[in-house]
């Protein structure tokens, strides 16, 4: 596969996501798709290590991450060599932030619109359905061959998809099933129904790791949404641990000042 090839499948992760929010919404709901649950990642090292080498090279091409600077790398175990070696690839410093080379004008010729930023992606699609983890992930796994497409692929979750799966190669071709059922509210009216997946070819690596795979993809973004997150929840922790201990000793000196009134 040329370099070509391979930059060309890399162009459209997650191209549309920045738009997928309350249309996004209404047409999954519409399928009445439910949303995978997204494995909790975030405070393990290796995923997110993992899913920044993913974003970097699937989704840095054309998504920018403007909120996050590349030292920030280091919050997740990351050597400041290692990030300028192998994650460093779009900006010169390591104090710089995920930009794109691409321009605006260059992404309004070639996809009509620029493509989001994905520095809080995952909380702006957060919603009663689940959280923006959750549908970043089954996002990510429920893409299907469809020739109707001008890309020739389709997204269960967000349907008529203007994007393809840059992800193919490691996961496979596949097609969506799809079947006529009667709706319970209105027998006369028939719906169509997803019923599962037919893999065409295989993927490089099994439907198992293909999963994990998108699982630290999504942890990274989930991460980038919220750097200190971790931090601000051990924090947590200490402040109502303080204010438990606090009220007990409150409610034993109130209880000895006010002995004698009572």
């Amino acid at each position: 596969m040329s370099p070509i090839h391979r930059a060309f499948l890399r162009i459209a992760l997650l191209l549309g996501l920045g738009c997928a929010s309350l249309s996004a919404h209404a047409a999954a709901e519409q399928q009445g798709i439910p949303l995978r649950h997204a494995p909790y990642r975030v405070n393990d090292l290796l995923a997110l290590q993992n899913g920044a080498k993913l974003f970097v090279n699937y989704c840095l091409n054309c998504h920018a991450a403007e909120f996050m600077r590349y030292e920030k790398l280091r919050s997740i175990g990351l050597t400041s060599g290692q990030v300028e070696k192998n994650l460093l690839f779009s900006a010169p410093r390591l104090g710089d932030t995920m930009k794109v080379s691409m321009t605006s004008a260059q992404a309004q010729a070639w996809f009509g619109a620029a493509p989001p930023d994905l520095s809080v992606i995952e909380r702006a699609l957060a919603s009663h359905r689940g959280s923006g983890a959750d549908f970043l992930y089954t996002y990510l796994l429920t893409f299907y061959r469809d020739t109707s497409r001008p890309t020739g692929w389709n997204n269960l979750v967000v349907p008529s998809v203007a994007m393809p799966n840059p992800l193919w190669p490691l996961q496979g071709q596949r097609a969506a099933k799809f079947e006529l059922k009667q709706d319970a509210a209105d027998p006369d009216l028939q719906l169509k129904t997803f019923v599962g997946f037919e893999q065409l070819t295989p993927g490089s690596i099994s439907p198992r790791q293909y999963d994990s795979q998108i699982a630290d993809l999504v942890a990274y973004m989930q991460w980038m949404a919220e750097p200190d997150q971790l931090e601000r929840k051990r924090l947590g922790v200490i402040v109502l641990l303080f204010l438990a201990v606090f009220t007990f000793i409150t409610w034993r000196l109130k209880s000895e000042y006010w002995k004698d009134v009572k």
